[in-house]
């Protein structure tokens, strides 16, 4: 593994990396001579003395600290340092002492209240040395089964798309036969109903044929068995009942694919279990948003499918992971921003959170019950079933006809005898249709987002228990799904007009001071009227504002207030009652303290979280900028620059639409002539061109250069540009998940892939700043983030993982990391900036460690 050269970690382009200082005393003992000789060798200084402070005295950050604890594993006499350890211990006599400690004492005993927890180490299969076996070289039989498995699901999904073609032609021929309104009426409901049903029913039954029931297995990717589990997995996730999370029906719903689910549970992640026969939960339990229980992991090129279960009146916070083989008892809980590694139980009734979790006094279920009977769930499982089958899929359907009978541009094209039109009327609809379209939409959403929810919301009051399935539990989720649409968050995110966006939907920022950069593109909440935000606060991508508690059979919705002159870093679950104040910093993934003093001028890192320097001298050097005439001269020309931005993105996203539509023109066009052929192809071709669109997007703002790394100013231009980066859709990437098609696309947007790497869904920011190598691994929900922003200072760097790696689900790679062959990253662990993990070897947590000592 090739070493990196401190000089690329110093603040400043003349200055030290270290404050260096004369030592007070001479070292003590061996090893802190040891790890103050390497700590000086990093930073190329003489001497360090080992009484100084890491980050107060030295002004190290935390690069140079990765650094430095990446060298000391390559010491076999000396403990493996983390930078847990570092922030913990900030001195070498502190870390010397605690690593001594730690060497000499004896093993645990084990969890406490008699919680069994398999070793990280054996749960990803590592030996017993903490490393993981080395993946064999694979030969020209696995590239076959690559590209075999490849074909298969091309083929599938052209034929999925004929068959829809299909149905829905014949579909809108039949309510097309209605010869008046009611009839119209009638048919609509009829076809639209037959269509919901046939859309819901064919996975369960495709799941049934093709694997039966699920059980605990071994088998490769690209193989039959997980050409099985694809299809599966696909069609769930293109199910309509994903539409009803939150919803009894939804619950029943899994019960048909085969999972054990008691009476009263709620589940409102929208992350879909697969292996469903695996999962059983107890009556009364709740599982928040966000959350992975998905019944199988993928490992070093293999799949692996395991038992998930949750006991009677279990809670399961947001942003969690459940990897294969964990159990909940009867009445535990685990808390937010946590993980269960595979083998860990929570004892009945027992409290835990980190990850990996760990007990705790913290109560999660923080609102009273309410009277909630079967009856109650019944009706609005019923209720929810009239409304869609009575007015939704009627007037859906209906609409669609009336559209194509009513637009001159659609209804001429729909009849066969009608004259062909010439190129200049088609360009001529095909602009005005997809400007009406787009531009329609963009404005009745926006005006409809800012006004109907904030009447809604007067009916739900704050800080009152509510019964879960009633009137006002859906005015709740009516609001919260009115805002917190992507679209608008996207369009004004990274700029100062995210500010005023949120004030209008709701938000409490009567004392934000402008920044150009206060919030990212992704922003949710439950609701928006309850959420705070203090002067001076910046956040990046991710925030999740957790203002609304829920037990098995209550709500209640409550004020989450961010203290002024905060940062919050990416993927940051922020619940209602936190115990922060002013003046911290959040770190990435961090999870956000309910307990305890209300910590102020500090940084907080890591699940759960530790006290950490608030900041560094590396991210000050740019302070000047934020104050006074700089600051005014420097806003007005990001502001600009943004608006140019926004402009550009909106003519590109209206462009795609103009192109869609000429495609869904013509398709109408040749329908009389080809018949039903031509719907499929629609839907295959625009899926095709969207992708290839959006590739060719974001290769010519980046003027099809890698980019570089760099440390700069949020008022620097080439941040400017960066953000505009940010901006390309890439949604349309989750439809490629798990096949050999997604690492296609990577490569056309500059990424280094190597051959045969399975993505089960990880995403990458800075696609020319990462490397992955051959037959990588990497997990739902994982990301590559190639860059980091705190406060007002911006850095990027390369991350390279090598050859066989295996990301695990929600795992989180950050930006100047080296993760060598055959490495293992276990779920939910955050990989700090600066790492290096050794070949072979297990790491996890958040922050990452390694695994065994």
């Amino acid at each position: 593994m090739v070493e990196k050269s401190a000089d690329i970690l110093m603040p400043g382009p003349d200055g030290p990396a270290v404050a260096r200082r004369p030592p007070t005393r001479p070292a003590a003992t061996d090893s802190e001579a040891a790890l103050a000789g390497i700590l000086a060798d990093v930073v190329h200084a003489e001497r360090i003395s080992p009484d100084s402070h890491f980050f107060d005295d030295l002004g190290a950050n935390s690069l140079v600290m990765a650094q430095f604890c990446a060298r000391v594993r390559k010491h076999p006499d000396l403990p493996s340092v983390s930078m847990k350890d570092i922030y913990r211990h900030p001195t070498l006599r502190g870390l010397a002492t605690a690593l001594a400690e730690t060497a000499t004492a004896p093993p645990a005993a084990g969890a406490a209240s008699g919680a069994r927890s398999a070793p990280a180490t054996e749960a990803e299969g590592a030996a017993p040395d903490g490393t993981a076996p080395p993946v064999p070289p694979p030969g020209k039989r696995r590239s076959l089964w690559y590209a075999l498995c490849g074909t298969a699901q091309l083929l599938i999904f052209l034929g999925y798309s004929f068959v829809i073609g299909m149905a829905t032609a014949r579909g809108y021929e039949w309510v097309a036969a209605g010869t008046d309104l009611a009839r119209i009426y009638l048919r609509s409901l009829v076809c639209g109903g037959a269509g919901f049903v046939v859309l819901c029913a064919f996975p369960v039954v495709a799941k049934w044929v093709l694997v039966g029931r699920w059980k605990p297995a071994d088998f490769p990717v690209w193989g039959p068995a997980y050409l099985r589990l694809w299809i599966v997995k696909a069609l769930l996730h293109a199910n309509p009942m994903v539409l009803f999370v939150g919803n009894p029906l939804y619950v029943l719903y899994l019960r048909a694919l085969g999972a054990r689910i008691g009476r009263d549970v709620t589940i409102l992640s929208r992350s879909v279990p697969v292996c469903t026969d695996l999962l059983t939960i107890g009556s009364g339990t709740i599982v928040r948003k966000d959350s992975f229980l998905l019944g199988y992991q993928a490992h070093a090129g293999r799949i692996r499918t395991g038992r998930i279960t949750l006991g009677r009146d279990v809670f399961i916070g947001e942003k969690t992971v459940l990897d294969i083989d964990t159990a909940v008892g009867d009445g535990a809980q685990l808390g937010h921003a946590s993980a269960l590694y595979r083998g860990q139980e929570v004892p009945a009734g027992e409290h835990w959170h980190g990850s990996p979790a760990q007990p705790t006094h913290i109560d999660y279920v923080r609102v009273a019950p309410a009277r909630c009977g079967r009856l109650r769930r019944a009706g609005f499982a019923l209720t929810t079933l009239l409304q869609l089958f009575l007015l939704y899929l009627p007037l859906a359907v209906g609409g669609v006809y009336m559209l194509f009978a009513e637009v001159p541009a659609l209804s001429k094209r729909m009849n066969a005898e009608t004259a062909g039109t010439t190129a200049a009327e088609f360009v001529t609809d095909t602009l005005l249709v997809s400007a009406v379209v787009f531009f329609g939409a963009l404005l009745l959403g926006l005006a409809a987002m800012l006004t109907v929810p904030r009447l809604l919301s007067l009916m739900v009051r704050p800080d009152r228990v509510y019964p879960l399935y009633g009137f006002h539990y859906a005015v709740h989720r009516a609001v919260a799904g009115m805002t917190n649409i992507r679209f608008f968050t996207w369009l004004f995110g990274d700029s100062s007009y995210i500010v005023p966006y949120l004030r209008g939907l709701g938000y409490d920022l009567s004392r934000v001071e402008q920044t150009g950069s206060n919030f990212g593109t992704e922003v949710q909440h439950e609701t928006p009227y309850l959420v705070s935000v203090g002067s001076g606060t910046m956040v990046a991508d991710g925030l999740s504002v957790i203002n609304a508690d829920f037990s098995s059979t209550s709500f209640r919705v409550s004020l989450a207030s961010i203290g002024a002159r905060n940062f919050l870093g990416n993927n940051i679950a922020y619940p209602a009652g936190a115990r922060t104040g002013e003046n911290c910093l959040l770190a990435t993934k961090v999870m956000v303290p309910l307990d305890g003093e209300v910590r102020e001028g500090v940084g907080l890192l890591g699940s759960p979280c530790f006290e950490i320097p608030r900041t560094v001298e590396r991210d000050t050097r740019f302070d000047h900028l934020r104050t006074g005439d700089e600051l005014g001269r420097n806003l007005a020309a990001k502001n600009r620059y943004n608006l140019r931005s926004m402009a550009l993105f909106l003519l590109l996203r209206w462009l795609h639409t103009a192109v869609l539509t000429a495609f869904a023109l013509g398709t109408v066009g040749l329908y009389g002539t080809l018949g039903h052929v031509v719907i499929g192809a629609y839907l295959a071709l625009t899926l095709a061109f969207s992708a290839l669109y959006f590739v060719l997007v974001e290769r010519v703002i980046g003027s099809f250069r890698p980019l570089s790394p760099r440390l700069c100013s949020i008022y620097d231009p080439y941040f400017w540009w960066h953000e505009r980066l940010w901006k390309v859709p890439d949604r349309y990437l989750n439809l490629f998940n798990g096949t050999p098609f997604k690492n296609m696309i990577w490569r056309l947007m500059g990424v280094r892939i190597g051959r045969r790497v399975f993505d089960d869904g990880c995403y990458i920011t800075e696609r020319t700043l990462a490397s992955i190598g051959d037959d990588c691994t990497l997990g739902t929900g994982s990301k590559i983030q190639c860059h980091s922003q705190e406060d007002g200072t911006f850095k990027s760097d390369h991350s390279t993982l090598g050859a066989g790696c295996t990301l695990g689900v929600g795992a989180h790679v950050h930006y100047g990391v080296t993760v060598g062959d055959g490495a293992v990253l276990a779920p939910d662990s955050f990989l700090m900036k600066g790492e290096e993990v050794p070949p072979n070897a297990v790491w996890g947590g958040n922050p990452a460690a390694p695994t065994a000592k």
